[in-house]
């Protein structure tokens, strides 16, 4: 009677899926980029990446993230994967893939939500500054490109803040292959072998909160 038996709590840990949500941010905005730099054009070609590489790569990272406790990295891949999942949707309904558009329709909406993700996107900067330089970097280029992403879809200097749109992602796209790149060379070695950059500590002063737990910064945590 007193034996009732144990429980074993088995719990699956997971890779780190930062490298391949980032290479997803990395390779659409890059793509993307090169139609509003003027190097190519039209939007049709940029869909497939779009979907799979902005929306389901960054999706799926988020999804693994959660899994491992990693809330910075399942809350920002997340956002962004459904960001590139909305953005697509609306290419392929401006294309009139999906039916006629109605009189109504006004592409100038999209210009809003640009506004409503930079709204969030500036929080997810302020927790950004702690994690490392390369991080923050990326987060104050894409509030930069929502600010400017909305002013021009909705014609407020359109040719000025277009050109700083392009601009802005194609620097994005760099270092997000940067950012990748390194991830998984260091997280493949276990050591610092590309540099990321040490966190800025304008509010946290000692350990910060990463996975819902305190750890301690180091050449390996960045």
């Amino acid at each position: 009677m007193g034996n009732m038996g144990s429980v074993t709590e088995v719990k699956v840990k997971m890779a780190d899926p930062t490298a391949l949500g980032v290479f997803g941010l990395a390779m659409v905005t890059f793509v993307a980029a090169s139609q509003k730099m003027g190097w190519t054009s039209g939007v049709e070609y940029v869909l497939p990446w779009a979907f799979f590489l902005g929306a389901i790569a960054q999706i799926w990272a988020s999804l693994i993230d959660f899994k491992n406790n990693n809330y910075f990295g399942a809350i920002a891949l997340g956002i962004y994967g459904l960001f590139w999942m909305g953005v697509a949707a609306h290419w392929t309904i401006s294309l009139g893939w999906l039916g006629e558009l109605s009189a109504n329709a006004d592409p100038r909406q999209l210009g809003f939500a640009f506004f409503g993700y930079m709204f969030f996107s500036l929080f997810i900067m302020v927790a950004a500054f702690e994690v490392h330089t390369v991080m923050a970097s990326i987060l104050v280029l894409i509030n930069v490109l929502f600010l400017s992403l909305g002013l021009s879809t909705l014609g407020i200097q359109h040719d000025l803040f277009a050109k700083i749109a392009a601009y802005t992602e194609f620097s994005i796209s760099l270092l997000g292959f940067y950012l990748c790149g390194a991830t998984f060379l260091n997280n493949f070695f276990g050591r610092t072998v590309l540099s990321l950059g040490k966190p800025l500590g304008l509010i946290a002063k000692g350990p910060i909160n990463v996975n819902n737990k305190k750890v301690v910064k180091t050449a390996q945590n960045i």
